[in-house]
């Protein structure tokens, strides 16, 4: 059977976290995603990556569940990338090539939630 109307594009990905501070601070002030709605006092705050339309990474008060996935995100320089979360207080993962072409790392948000940064080789 031929699926007739079919995805367009991710719209939104929601993530439930503990503290909407250190969270928006995290993925504003450390990742530098462009805050659109809420904040630090709201209890649902929305967040996208500059200069983009979508996908739009919402902030969700609530009970955080980690081992639900990963979102995984292309940076220009994975290595300059892994420094920058080491020189902010991090410890993300160690840099290494993937077999399917690709130089990342993993790395865990406040709530728990894995997060991989990534580029092509």
């Amino acid at each position: 059977m031929a699926i007739e109307v079919g995805i367009e594009k991710v719209s939104a990905i929601t993530l439930e976290v503990a503290d909407m501070q250190r969270s928006v601070r995290f993925y504003q002030g450390v990742l530098g995603l462009e805050l659109l709605f809420g904040g630090p006092q709201s209890g649902f705050s929305s967040l996208r990556l500059r200069e983009a339309t979508f996908p739009i990474i919402n902030l969700q008060q609530g009970n955080p569940v980690a081992g639900w996935g990963r979102i995984i995100f292309y940076v220009s320089d994975v290595d300059a990338f892994w420094n920058l979360l080491k020189r902010n207080g991090f410890n993300p993962d160690t840099p290494q090539d993937a077999a399917w072409g690709e130089r990342y790392f993993h790395f865990h948000d406040p709530d728990g939630h894995e997060l991989s940064f990534a580029r092509p080789l």
